[in-house]
C-alpha cells in the first residue's frame, strides 16, 4: 500500500464533553491512561506504522498539544499538523479528504488502546478494490478480550459486530461514502427520514435479524454513489474498546495497568 495520511479526530462538543469534565480536562483526548494522554498513545501507535507518512490531528485548540512530549517532532518521528474540526466527525473527515486526498486513514483520539500491530493488520487486510474499509470486532472476540465491556452491537444475520474506530478512505470514490455519512449524521435525530433514505425493506430485515453484513454494505454502497465498502474483522477484541463513558475509562486503565504489570 502506498503512503497515506492518518487523521485523528480529537475535537470536543460545542457544549463540552461529559467524560472530559468527569476527568477534569477540557478535551477527552487529554485524559491520561497509564501516565500518557490518550492522544499521545494514539499518535505514537500511528507514527510507528510504515505506511503512515504524516499525521493530522483535528482539534479546536492546537495549543493544547504543544507541550505533550510524545507529540514533539523528535519523539513522533512523522510530520504532525493540526486542523480545525468541522461541524461534526463526518464533515471533518470530508474536509481532511478534500485536503489530503486518498488514501486517508481515520481514527479517534479516544482509541486509547490502539496498537501499531492492529493498524498494520487492518491495512494489510483491506481489499485493494475497496473504496472504504471499516474495522469491526466480532462479538465473541470482543467479549473474550474484555468480558464485562458494554458495546453497541451491529446485529447482522451473519454475526454481531462492534466498530473499532478505524476507517480507510482508500480511493477517490470514498467521497461518496463520506457524503452519505454526513447525510445520516444530519438525520440521526429523525429516524423516519433515515429509514426512508436507507429503505424500509432493509430496516425491517435488520430488525428481524435477517440482514447480512454484505447486504447492508451493498445497499450503503449504492447510496454512496456506487462506492465499494468492505469490512475487516480485527483479531484482537480490544480494538473495539474506545472511551465514551466513565466505565470505559476504568476498563481501559485496568487493561493498560495489566499490560504494564505483565
Amino acid at each position: 500500500m502506498k503512503q497515506l495520511t492518518a487523521l485523528v479526530l480529537a475535537g470536543t462538543r460545542a457544549n463540552g464533553d461529559p467524560l472530559a469534565a468527569y476527568a477534569g480536562v477540557s478535551h477527552k483526548a487529554l485524559i491520561e491512561v497509564g501516565g500518557r494522554t490518550m492522544i499521545e498513545r494514539v499518535v505514537s501507535a500511528l507514527a510507528a506504522v510504515p505506511e503512515v507518512a504524516r499525521i493530522v490531528v483535528a482539534i479546536e485548540q492546537p495549543e493544547l498539544l504543544a507541550e505533550l512530549p510524545e507529540l514533539q517532532p523528535a519523539a513522533c518521528g512523522k510530520p504532525l499538523t493540526t486542523m480545525t474540526p468541522a461541524s461534526g466527525p463526518s464533515a471533518t473527515v470530508a474536509a481532511a479528504l478534500a485536503l489530503a486526498g486518498a488514501p486517508l486513514l481515520v481514527t479517534t483520539a479516544d482509541h486509547a488502546l490502539l496498537q501499531t500491530s492492529w493498524v498494520i493488520e487492518f491495512l494489510g487486510a483491506c481489499p485493494s478494490d475497496a473504496d472504504v474499509c471499516l474495522a469491526l470486532g466480532r462479538r465473541d472476540v470482543v467479549q473474550a478480550a474484555a468480558p464485562h465491556t458494554k458495546r453497541t452491537w451491529l446485529r447482522f444475520a451473519d454475526g454481531h459486530f462492534s466498530g473499532c474506530n478505524l476507517f480507510l478512505m482508500s480511493r477517490p470514490a470514498a467521497v461518496g461514502a463520506v457524503e452519505l455519512w454526513r447525510e445520516l449524521e444530519r438525520d440521526r435525530k429523525d429516524p423516519l427520514r433515515m429509514m426512508q433514505k436507507l429503505g424500509w425493506s432493509l430496516a425491517v430485515r435488520y430488525r428481524l435479524g435477517q440482514l447480512t453484513s454484505s447486504a447492508a454494505l451493498n445497499r450503503l454502497g449504492e447510496l454512496a454513489g456506487g462506492a465499494r465498502l468492505a469490512i475487516v474483522e480485527m483479531s484482537d477484541g480490544r480494538a473495539a474498546i474506545d472511551v465514551d463513558k466513565p466505565e470505559d475509562l476504568d476498563l481501559v486503565r485496568q487493561l493498560v495497568g495489566g499490560e504494564a504489570a505483565a
